[in-house]
């Protein structure tokens, strides 16, 4: 049976092309928000959830860090997403014709040269991809779409110009989610994602990151968000190099409890090649 994997936006948005990059093979399934992907597969519409974390541009996705502890799922992967922006439009035009694009807001910024450049308006859509499919299905002509070239492929739409984002850097980082955790080595190097409440109590912080540091592990991300509505319930969010089961995190990890309220991992999951 094929699998299904839900992500947010329509069809031909990046978070399309991050499934298509993790399972070739897998069925897509479009829905309107976050929230919308994790019931997808709470419900069974969707085996798999692909959901965007951070951005090397723009920094963490909002709201995602508070869904993910919540959502009953589990990590198995991670996936990298080169941002690069296409201006597409319908059929038979030439970029001159261009006056106008659509895009997300996030995208828009990013060509910013390239629209002055060229004396092209802006205005927002709610999703890059979606704004591809509503031009064309309008037959709207004189106006284009900045979206993935995966987008151009679906609607049938010409790409009158690649690679226009201004800096050549923006990739988002995506992280594939399941029902059912799937903690076994996979690769040489693992990555576990946790999350985690300090006590009430001096220098917490402080202690729970000497552990992970006296036992050389690499931590690779740690993010603070407020939880329960007060200013005293600060949880974080963690990514750390190898796997629960290597006697040094395991070690780091049992020293960590002494200084915490509460501990949860996410995931463990291989460390995908877009990480280098």
């Amino acid at each position: 049976m094929t699998q299904r994997i839900a992500f947010q936006g329509a069809l031909g948005a990046y978070s399309h092309e991050a499934c298509l990059k993790a399972r070739p093979n897998a069925q897509p399934v479009p829905c309107l928000g976050f929230e919308d992907v994790l019931n997808a597969v709470r419900k069974g519409q969707a085996d798999l959830a692909m959901l965007p974390v951070e951005n090397t541009t723009y920094g963490r996705v909002a709201d995602i860090h508070r869904l993910l502890p919540e959502s009953g799922l589990h990590i198995i992967d991670e996936e990298f997403v080169r941002v690069r922006i296409s201006l597409m439009a319908n059929r038979g035009q030439t970029l001159e014709q261009i006056k106008h694009v659509r895009a997300h807001m996030v995208l828009i910024p990013q060509a910013r040269a390239f629209l002055d450049a060229n004396g092209i308006t802006s205005e927002t859509a709610v999703d890059s991809a979606g704004a591809a499919a509503e031009i064309s299905q309008t037959g709207k002509t004189g106006v284009g779409a900045l979206a993935s070239s995966v987008a151009a492929d679906i609607y049938d739409m010409d790409i009158l110009a690649e690679d226009i984002e201004d800096q050549g850097h923006n990739t988002t980082r995506f992280l594939l989610m399941s029902p059912e955790p799937d903690s076994t080595r996979r690769a040489e190097k693992m990555l576990t994602t946790f999350v985690f409440e300090v006590r009430n109590i001096p220098a917490a912080l402080y202690k729970v990151m000497g552990g992970f540091a006296t036992n050389g592990i690499n931590m690779t991300k740690l993010e603070s968000y407020m939880v329960g509505g007060t200013f005293t319930a600060t949880r974080f969010y963690a990514d750390i190099e190898g796997h629960p089961e290597d006697a040094a995190v395991a070690r780091a990890l049992e020293e960590m409890s002494y200084f915490t309220n509460m501990m949860e991992v996410l995931g463990v999951y291989p460390a995908a090649q877009g990480r280098n």
